[in-house]
Formats: C-alpha cells, sequence, structure tokens
C-alpha cells in the first residue's frame, strides 16, 4: 500500500503541474481548515456561430469580429470564424458518377472550410470581411488564450430591394440548448426562417415548438431535425403547421448536441431583420432602445410555465417612467403567446420598455421581444428588440461607422455610471472613451464618440463603474432610397470572466 501512496501523490503533483488547479496533501499532513475564496479569472475559450447572411443576390454582408482589450490570461491564443460545411444529401444517390462528384465537392468544401474568413490577431483591434449574394456561408468559430474573453462578432448586410429589403444586423451566438422567439410568424405576409447551426464536429438534433395567442400549434414536422456536424440548416416556419399565425413564439431546445439558433423575418411590407433569442424566461424583463422616432411598437409575450402572469408594462423615457395609456399591464395565459399594439409610445423620445409582475410575490418566469417600425407606407422598416440582461462587468458590440450608430442605456432600478470604449477602427484611428450618467427609471440615447481618426468601423464597449444595473443597445441605420432601414443589436454581460473555485487534492483518504 506504500508504493500505491506514493505512485498517486507523483500523480497528483504532475497534475497540479499541468492544470495549476490541484495542491497535494500527503497522508497524514493536517488538511487546510479555510476554504479559499473562489477566484475570478478570465475565460479561455469561447465559441460562436454566424447564420448565413441572406439569400438575395442584391445582399452586401459586412462581418466584423473583436477582442476588447483587457485581462486575458498568457496565452497568445487565436480567434477564428470559418464557413461552415455546406449540408449534402447523397445518401440516396445510386449514380457512381453523380456520387462520386459529390463526395469531391465535399473534400473541396471541407478544404475552403479550413480557411478563416476572418481571425482577430490582437485584443483591441477590429477584423473586418465582406461577402455579396446569397452563397455567403454560415460561419463557425472558436476563440482561446488571451482572445477568448469577451471575443465577439457581428454581420451586418443590407439589401436594397426584394422581399428582403433592409438592413439585417446580428450578434454572432454562442451555441446552446435552450432559445425562446417571442414575434415570429407563420402569417402569408410573413417569411420567417429559423437559421439552426452546429459549430461541433459530431450531428445536433433540435426540436422547433411553436405557440400562438391558443397555445402550441400542431405540428408533425417541428420533432427530430438533424443538423449535421459543423453546418447549417434554415428552416421555415411556416412549413412547419397548417396554422398562420401573425404573432407567435418559437421554442427550439436540442436533444443532443449544441446548436445556434436566430430567426430571419422578412415582411412584405416592412423589410427584414433578424429575430434574436429573448433572455432566459425571468419575473422581470428590459428590451433597451425603442428609437424616437418608432411609428410602431408591438409587445410579444409568452409564460412557458404552468402558471399565468400578467405583468405591469413601463416605458422608462428621456426623464421618466411611465404605463402606455390603454395598456398599463398585460395578461399572458400559460403556454400562449400574448401581444400589445403600443403604437408609436416614444413619441419623439428614446425610449426602453419593463415588464414587472402585478404583484411581487406572483413573479411568473415570461419571455419577451419588441416589433418596432420606423416610417410609413411603403417607407416602413423594422428591427426587433428582445429582452436582454444587463451589461453587467462589461459588453461589446462591434460595426460601428462614423454616422448611424445611437446607444441607449437605460437603468431600471437604480441611478448608474458606464463607461463607453470606441475601439480603433478596423483600418486606423485613436481609441475614445466617454463616461455617462443614467438615471435611474430613465433611458439615455447618446451618439458614441468616434474614435479620433477613424477608419472603417470600430467597436464599443460599456462597463458598468458603479449604481445599479445598466441595459443598453445599439442602433446602426442606414438611408437607402428614402427608406431609414435600422437594426438593433442587445448588449448583455459578455462573460469574459468566470468564477473558479479553488481546488485542494487531498489523497490522506487513501491512507489506511
Amino acid at each position: 500500500m506504500k508504493s500505491t501512496h506514493l505512485s498517486l501523490i507523483a500523480g497528483a503533483a504532475v497534475l497540479a503541474a499541468v492544470t495549476g488547479f490541484a495542491t497535494v496533501t500527503a497522508p497524514g499532513a493536517p488538511a487546510e481548515s479555510t476554504a479559499k475564496s473562489a477566484a475570478l479569472l478570465p475565460v479561455e475559450r469561447a465559441g460562436l456561430v454566424c447564420p448565413a447572411p441572406s439569400n438575395s443576390e442584391l445582399a452586401e454582408t459586412q462581418y466584423t469580429a473583436f477582442t476588447p482589450a483587457g485581462e486575458g490570461g498568457e496565452a497568445k491564443g487565436a480567434a477564428e470564424l470559418k464557413p461552415a460545411l455546406p449540408v449534402v444529401d447523397d445518401e440516396d444517390e445510386t449514380d457512381p458518377k453523380k456520387a462520386k462528384k459529390a463526395e469531391e465537392a465535399a473534400k473541396k468544401a471541407k478544404a475552403k472550410a479550413e480557411k478563416p474568413v476572418l481571425a482577430v490577431k490582437e485584443p483591441g483591434q477590429p477584423v473586418v470581411a465582406e461577402a455579396n449574394g446569397s452563397s455567403a456561408p454560415a460561419l463557425v468559430g472558436t476563440a482561446t488564450g488571451k482572445l477568448a474573453p469577451g471575443w465577439t462578432a457581428q454581420q451586418t448586410t443590407e439589401v436594397t430591394a426584394g422581399g428582403s429589403r433592409g438592413l439585417l444586423g446580428v450578434t454572432c451566438t454562442a451555441p446552446d440548448t435552450d432559445f425562446w422567439f417571442p414575434g415570429a410568424s407563420t402569417a402569408k405576409s410573413r417569411q420567417d426562417y429559423i437559421h439552426l447551426t452546429n459549430p461541433d464536429d459530431t450531428g445536433a438534433v433540435a426540436d422547433i415548438e411553436l405557440y400562438g395567442p391558443e397555445g402550441a400549434l400542431k405540428s408533425d414536422v417541428g420533432d427530430g431535425i438533424t443538423v449535421p456536424a459543423r453546418s447549417s440548416v434554415a428552416v421555415l416556419l411556416s412549413t412547419l403547421t397548417a396554422e398562420a399565425v401573425d404573432q407567435l413564439t418559437a421554442h427550439v431546445t436540442t436533444r443532443s448536441g449544441r446548436i445556434g439558433a436566430v430567426v430571419m423575418s422578412a415582411d412584405d411590407s416592412a423589410g427584414s431583420d433578424w429575430i434574436t433569442a429573448s433572455e432566459d424566461p425571468s419575473g422581470t424583463l428590459v428590451m433597451p432602445g425603442i428609437p424616437a422616432d418608432a411609428t410602431s411598437v408591438q409587445l410579444v409575450a409568452f409564460a412557458p410555465g404552468e402558471d399565468d402572469a400578467d405583468v405591469k408594462v413601463q416605458l422608462m423615457g428621456k426623464n421618466a417612467t411611465f404605463s402606455p395609456a390603454g395598456n398599463a399591464t398585460l395578461h399572458i395565459k400559460s403556454s400562449m403567446t400574448a401581444s400589445a399594439d403600443l403604437k408609436d409610445l416614444t413619441r419623439g423620445e428614446p425610449g426602453s420598455l419593463r415588464l414587472t409582475p402585478v404583484r411581487k410575490d406572483r413573479a411568473t418566469p415570461i419571455v419577451a421581444a419588441l416589433r418596432v417600425v420606423r416610417g410609413k407606407g411603403d417607407k416602413q422598416e423594422i428591427a426587433y428588440i428582445p429582452a436582454t440582461g444587463p451589461v453587467g462587468a462589461r459588453a461589446t458590440v462591434p460595426d460601428n461607422r462614423v454616422k448611424g450608430s445611437t446607444l441607449s442605456l437605460t437603468a431600471p432600478g437604480a441611478t448608474a455610471k458606464v463607461k463607453v470604449t470606441a475601439s480603433v477602427g478596423s483600418g486606423g484611428g485613436e481609441p475614445a472613451v466617454e463616461t455617462y450618467t443614467v438615471k435611474a427609471g430613465t433611458t439615455l440615447a447618446v451618439t458614441p464618440k468616434a474614435p479620433e481618426g477613424l477608419k472603417g468601423s470600430y467597436a464599443l464597449t460599456v462597463e458598468t463603474t458603479s449604481g445599479g444595473p445598466v441595459h443598453a443597445s445599439r442602433s446602426l441605420a442606414l438611408a437607402s432610397d428614402g427608406v431609414q432601414m435600422f437594426t438593433v443589436q442587445t448588449l448583455p454581460d459578455d462573460r469574459g470572466m468566470v468564477e473558479v473555485p479553488s481546488a485542494r487534492q487531498d489523497l490522506s483518504v487513501l491512507d489506511d
């Protein structure tokens, strides 16, 4: 037994040297009486997926990736986004020539997928790539070492004509297993595709459930959707059910594997944009950054549990918080989608919407999103604002331009201060830093100070320095033929730091 003790001690010592987390206590030695507190350390690995940008030949897409400067560990690391593999259905191919041709095409696609579309080289320096037309693929990628903490990417697509007209912006998402999309639709006037992207080397299987105002929609084809390894699948929601529903909630879960999920929504009369997932179900939700000139705002909410929800609807405006006339509360039945037409509630001033329980002792978890319209008639343009978590320690949004960027900050609880850093430009420039105070219960909309000598696009990093939680979003606007096209991205905490509990290897339990 003594020799076994020695070999185990030696093995533990090697583990400690490799991982840096284990400490060795020899048999018979006294154990430490007090546990060390958890250490706050930068993440060492992060993953992102970006959907295929557009099915329009007129699409012009700009990708931007960025890692904020700061603590990022000692390892140099890498941060690359590569093309996803095309989905090839050749299992039933019996013609040897066609099968061989398909095999050769798959090999070429795999070789192409090993070449990064864009790669961040240094923290604090955004990188940009462009793609045109409908053939631009979905992207999958990983960041490691000092490039992992806060790594983020944005794809912005401009389509000037056709059913997909609009400015479509989406922050590339981290893979997960559960997503909620209030505001999706199967109406005849809408073309809503849900994009499922698998970043891993093994296949994933996903289920899609749809819930309308009367409950779950009947569907026999939303279960067991296979997403091949390192590939992306787009599913038209109206093909999953025979029911045409204007406002519904889509729920995506995985039976196996992880995916990124996001909805591309195109409206025949109001343009198109991406719908990103709502924050996880919660009793209180915030949707920041409704433009001052919004001509129509629709709230869509869903209660996924067994209980109904009654929530107060409040607009946090420029100077105060108030309830919209006629829409002070909203009743949301269990497993049913509820909506409210808030019309032009901002009336020339920026605002953010907050949902809170009518009764504090009955905080039923819900998900929610806003469908926002700017312009009228044939000059309409839409964007979506999902409920989002607070900025927390730090949040970043890439792809800001010389003109058209608006940062919205709201403090639903206590007054707070934030630091906003504009990075260097993708082609040059000097960083710029501003500090803002956001009063409790209000929304502050600012035009960010651009980097001095800016060339290209830049990233905005928001950090909470004091006070209560702050929720934020960035609106990017671009005028085209009299249409004020725009898109809105929220800024939740980038989770670049993680608490790591101290660990101690105690081998005394092996002592006989």
